[in-house]
């Protein structure tokens, strides 16, 4: 992208925050892992560089980082500049940062090329980063995330949109939507996008991203979105075009499921789910620039790679069919397994449809124990998070087959109980337990 003086300085003083705030919110334990350039790494049609930061403890079947720079800066100084090495000291995860060499220092997110999935520049020399660090540290291919600022918060979008059997999830700081900077190849600007003045229905930018990788029927990648409200380079709109484009990837409402304010000026929204790792989550940050800082940790926490058990990837959205009764010749049967720990627990919830006709859409209710509490869970949607909760199907799991079965589950708190539910119910009819 062709920066102005303005835009110049606003993209280094990001730099500066975020360096700022690592210094201030984190000690790094003591390390002698180092920044090293890797040479070789696979086909690279735009001749990126790669540099590498491997902790000194990894751990088996580690997780791989892809930090992408703003425009005008380089790997290395989004290495200095964040905290995700210290985290990958901390956690045992491998962190790659890439670097444009092209003059504007900016990533190629514009191009025809780049927004499609194997059509060239930037996306393919990133993707021969991310296959050689699988291979060379048997790297977990579940566990592969993206994020960064600006310039490299677009290529975030871009890279899930083009990729999303590779990529798990992705954190966005003052980036834009999949598609929106793209020019047709004549330039690497939008100013309609920057300005943002480029405004369509969730099913246009979510048809953006489906179009990348035509055919695609897989699981799609969660996202989180970062973005201030006075940003005068990259507008406030595309925080909320960026959320359009996701939600409905995701097959969601764009109503939030849950919303807090974290911390002073900043408010945070999930859709799909209420826990810290929903398919969608947004954080609007009041009166910030495009200097925002950096939280790492939280995409970290984000991402599942602080000790949490990540979720699964949600699958692409179908219709889901209306609600029907569960067969009454046979019911429902009902497999629950708990994994507890000194204050947590996760449970496993295995539904099944023990009579001879369909359940078309389906609400699980149970009541947990007094002293537990939800704090998250996957492959349903969750209301209530004490008592009597209801799990509703999401739009993948609608049906189960006669004899067939489904799977949900969650996570909770407790105060020393850990057992289970004593009954639950199928669309409003009583399951035996196993």
């Amino acid at each position: 992208m062709r920066l102005t003086t303005r835009m110049l300085g606003a993209v280094l003083a990001t730099v500066t925050l975020a360096a700022a705030a690592a210094a201030t919110t984190f000690a790094a334990p003591a390390s002698a892992a180092t920044l090293t350039e890797v040479t070789g790494f696979g086909t690279n049609p735009t001749n990126l560089r790669m540099h590498l930061y491997v902790p000194d403890r990894v751990v088996a079947r580690p997780a791989i980082l892809l930090a992408l720079h703003y425009c005008t800066g380089s790997g290395p100084a989004y290495h200095s500049g964040t905290q995700y090495a210290s985290l990958a000291d901390r956690y045992g995860f491998v962190v790659i940062y890439p670097s444009v060499t092209r003059g504007s220092l900016c990533w190629d997110v514009s191009s025809p090329q780049a927004l499609r999935r194997g059509g060239g520049s930037d996306p393919v020399g990133l993707m021969s980063m991310v296959d050689h660090v699988r291979q060379r540290y048997a790297a977990d291919p579940e566990r592969i995330f993206a994020t960064g600022t600006s310039s490299g918060a677009m290529m975030t979008n871009v890279l899930l949109g083009d990729y999303p059997d590779v990529f798990a999830a992705g954190a966005s700081f003052a980036g834009v939507p999949f598609g929106c900077f793209a020019t047709g190849g004549s330039s690497e600007w939008n100013s309609q996008c920057a300005n943002g003045q480029l405004i369509r229905t969730p099913q246009q930018w979510g048809d953006l991203v489906r179009d990348a990788h035509p055919g695609y029927a897989g699981r799609r990648p969660r996202m989180q979105i970062w973005h201030g409200t006075n940003d005068e380079t990259l507008r406030y709109p595309n925080f909320g075009e960026q959320v359009k484009q996701w939600t409905n990837v995701h097959g969601l409402s764009q109503t939030p499921t849950y919303t807090d304010t974290p911390q002073s000026g900043h408010t945070r929204t999930r859709y799909g789910s209420s826990g810290p790792t929903a398919p969608v989550e947004a954080i609007s940050m009041q009166g910030v620039s495009h200097n925002l800082p950096v939280d790492a940790a939280q995409v970290i926490r984000f991402f599942g790679l602080d000790g949490a058990t990540p979720p699964p990837t949600t699958p692409p959205p179908t219709t889901t069919p209306p609600t029907t009764p569960p067969p009454t010749d046979g019911g429902c049967r009902i497999g629950y397994a708990v994994n507890a720990w000194n204050a947590g627990l996760a449970a496993s919830v295995t539904i099944t449809n023990t009579g001879t006709a369909a359940v078309n859409g389906w609400t699980l209710t149970f009541a947990l124990p007094a002293g537990q509490r939800l704090t998250n869970g996957w492959n349903a949607q969750y209301s209530t998070t004490s008592g009597t909760v209801t799990a509703r199907n999401v739009s993948y799991n609608a049906a189960i087959a006669p004899n067939a079965s489904v799977d949900i589950s969650f996570q909770a708190t407790h105060e020393g109980g850990t057992g289970k539910p004593s009954t639950f119910a199928l669309n409003g009819i009583a399951c035996s337990v196993a």
